[in-house]
């Protein structure tokens, strides 16, 4: 039966949905690969960025330097990055192995560690901007109620340096909330293939 040009099949006829698996399994590798790459990328630079700053600041004769141990949400968010390029660098070690062998990821285990990983990668990176990102408001701004100074007009280059690193984490962040969207679906994804198998036995 036809109407206006849209086949119906009468039920017993296979249908095609013209999405091939293995396009979508080798999209999904290749944006994995992508991805983990930036991140591995932008976490560096953080924590280069954040790590190396320091400025020195000559107040009334006595001078003052300014380093990111300075402020432990500054240390976290080194630490935190520092972390998450050196899971990304093995992740994308794993990614670049797996595409080079062909093979498909079947282990359900590995998908589970893999998840987990990149759920606490994403939630630590997210804790850490936020805590810095604080920080950083209250040194931009100052809080007049705490007399807390704002010493970003004693350091700008400092902050300047510090801001960029920031910038640099939350890409990096956003970056690694699509990665463990992207290892969810890859889970879930196994979890019904597996499922399928096992209805059809």
């Amino acid at each position: 039966m036809n109407y206006l040009g849209v086949g119906i099949s009468p039920g017993n006829v296979p249908v095609y949905h013209g999405t091939n698996p293995m396009v979508i399994e080798r999209r999904v590798r290749i944006s994995e690969l992508l991805l983990r790459c930036l991140i591995c990328v932008l976490s560096v630079l953080t924590a280069f960025l954040v790590g190396t700053d320091s400025q020195v600041k000559e107040i009334f004769s006595i001078q003052k330097k300014a380093r990111f141990t300075d402020m432990e949400a500054l240390v976290f968010l080194v630490v935190a990055n520092g972390v998450a390029a050196a899971y990304s660098l093995v992740q994308v070690v794993r990614c670049v192995v797996t595409m080079v062998k062909g093979s498909v990821l079947v282990n359900k285990p590995l998908a589970w560690t893999i998840f987990s990983g990149d759920q606490a990668m994403a939630y630590l990176n997210v804790a850490a901007v936020g805590a810095a990102a604080q920080s950083a408001v209250f040194a931009k701004l100052g809080q007049t109620e705490l007399q807390w100074m704002k010493i970003c007009n004693l350091y700008g280059k400092f902050c300047n340096q510090v801001g960029e690193g920031i910038s640099m984490a939350v890409l990096a962040t956003v970056c690694m909330v699509l990665q463990s969207g992207i290892s969810a679906f890859t889970l879930f994804r196994l979890c019904g293939v597996n499922k399928a198998k096992g209805n059809s036995g």
